[in-house]
């Protein structure tokens, strides 16, 4: 169906209508009906004609009622009609005359719509102009803007609830440090780190906070600013960015939303992205060992990035930064509070902010020092806080806000999973009331039991609600489609089914199969889980450690 809001479309329609008005009004005006003799007489005798018109062949005659009949001119007396009416003469139109008549209103319309056309395009081509005008200003001050290193004056002490990413990347810092130390070990770092994590999490920070410990020169560049429309600039940013890196060495390299410029490689491509991506792996594989300088992206999409940046002598380091417990919430909230009176426990804030990231936590305390502003108080109180939480909420996506009744399904949810995954055999170094933590199987051959303990696990949550409360909810929405697209993955690709060729009856069998072996399993632990549960509901967070003295004590 065509778009009648594109104007390619709209003027063809207008002219169309037009012609269609004029056909219609001829038409009309012309529709006289045709009476007998009798009739004729009836109207002449009764005085009720007004005016009459003769052609060639015919009279139209019109009555007071404004209506109008045809009656042939050879039926009747011309000259007794002239005594009683005025009367004009007419004469038929010709063939020639309907064509000269069509020919002219075509080319009326036709010129009608080259018009319209022709302002159309010149209208796109303005703004093309501008347009063009407007990134030629911008690509020139990209360019000539210098690539200048800063010194970070944010260390570790300024970022909270990030104690295992601090660990992590200690011995980047140190390595900054103490090179020397490295190179007598023949010890080689990674030339390049990925920050992966939802937005809002500090990724940003945490590099800061790298270069500050390390107080080496930090430059920092956003991905998207790589992408450029003119042919050529984002490549030759990579190679001055890179150039001066090498200049101040030991330095670090902060490239945020590095997802902007990596995106995989193929269809719907744009070359000079894809030329920018390419500058990018090029330097990277320049680096000597012993250049000094540290390559540290941030992404909050890891899924698109082309599989050559991820490769072992590129990024081949990758550190996730999740959403902060409820310990961690604490120590950020602390850190923001630290400038302003308050009369508040902070465990109880942190208690209400399941699920808000460091920005949001940032955001929460501003908007609740404003709060307090408005009461005329100097002073922040809890209620400021709960005042405010709301409207912190409204518009973050997926930030989760657990009631109490909530919270217990949840941690139960969570408390299943963690059970199956310890009893299953699948990694994981901690289970939150928000996330699993379950890692991916690290192998390039995977057996079908291990696949179908990955389904056992994601059908753990839905089934211990079954168990615990006769019920389903929707916090499983997640975990049952990862089931669904593992077992439909296992029979249509790797012919785990039953038969070779897939069959979609096959994937289900394995999904029931595996649910009723959790349902046995589960059921006999109800005693763990409600312990687990309770576990996760005090501290938000359980690890494998605690999981297993959890099992110990009980069994």
């Amino acid at each position: 169906m065509p778009n009648f809001k594109n104007k390619k479309f709209l003027y063809p329609l207008i002219a169309f209508a037009v012609i269609l008005l004029l056909l219609a009004y001829g038409y009309y005006q012309n529709s006289a009906k045709y009476i007998n003799y009798q009739t004729y007489e009836n109207l002449l005798n009764n005085a009720e004609i007004t005016s009459a018109e003769v052609d060639n062949s015919q009279v139209i005659i019109q009555t007071m009622d404004g209506k109008k009949y045809k009656i042939l001119k050879d039926g009747i007396n011309i000259r007794k009609l002239l005594d009683k009416v005025p009367v004009s003469i007419t004469q038929d139109s010709t063939f020639l005359d309907d064509l000269t008549s069509g020919v002219i209103l075509f080319l009326l319309m036709f010129a009608f719509i080259l018009y319209f056309r022709k302002k159309e395009i010149q209208n796109f081509q303005e703004v093309e102009e501008n347009k063009n005008k407007q990134n030629a200003v911008e690509a020139d001050i990209f360019m000539n803007t210098p690539v200048k290193p800063v010194i970070s004056n944010i260390t570790f002490k300024d970022v909270a609830g990030i104690k295992e990413v601090k660990e992590e990347l200690s011995e980047i810092v140190d390595f900054l440090k103490n090179q020397n130390k490295y190179k007598d070990y023949g010890i080689k770092l990674p030339k390049g780190v990925l920050l992966i994590g939802p937005p809002g999490v500090g990724k940003t920070l945490i590099a800061k906070a790298v270069a500050g410990e390390a107080n080496v020169p930090f430059f920092y560049q956003s991905g998207s600013s790589f992408v450029q429309i003119y042919v050529g600039i984002g490549a030759k940013r990579v190679r001055e960015l890179f150039a001066y890196a090498k200049k101040y060495a030991p330095s670090i390299i902060f490239i945020d939303e590095i997802d902007a410029v990596g995106k995989a490689r193929g269809n719907y491509r744009n070359d000079e992205r894809e030329s920018t991506l390419n500058q990018l792996l090029s330097e990277m594989d320049g680096f000597e060992d012993s250049s000094g300088v540290i390559v540290i992206a941030a992404t909050n999409k890891m899924e698109v990035l082309d599989e050559a940046l991820l490769r072992s002598g590129r990024f081949d380091r990758r550190v996730f930064v999740s959403l902060p417990d409820k310990e961690e919430r604490a120590a950020i909230i602390n850190i923001y509070l630290k400038d302003k009176k308050h009369n508040i426990n902070i465990k109880n804030i942190s208690d209400i902010t399941v699920g808000f990231s460091g920005a949001a936590l940032s955001t929460l305390v501003n908007e609740a020092a404003i709060n307090a502003l408005k009461r005329g108080s100097k002073v922040m109180e809890e209620s400021d806080f709960y005042a405010v939480r709301d409207k912190v909420l409204l518009g973050k996506k997926k930030i989760l806000s657990f009631s109490k009744n909530e919270k217990e399904i949840q941690a139960l949810y969570q408390a299943a999973k963690a059970l199956s995954a310890y009893w299953f055999g699948l990694k994981f170094d901690k289970v939150s009331i928000i996330s699993d933590g379950i890692k991916d199987i690290d192998k390039e051959i995977e057996s079908k039991s291990e696949m179908i303990s990955k389904i056992k696990v994601y059908l753990s949550g839905t089934v211990v609600t079954e168990i615990f409360y006769q019920d389903r909810y929707s916090n499983s929405v997640i975990d049952l489609q990862k089931a669904k697209d593992l077992a439909n993955l296992m029979v249509e690709k790797y012919a785990m089914g039953n038969t070779i060729y897939p069959n979609k009856l096959d994937a289900s069998n394995i999904l029931e199969n595996a649910k009723n072996e959790v349902q046995k399993f589960l059921g006999g632990y109800e005693k763990v889980l409600i312990k687990i549960k309770d576990h996760i509901l005090e501290h938000e967070i359980i690890t494998k450690e605690e999981l297993k003295k959890i099992i110990n004590e009980i069994f």
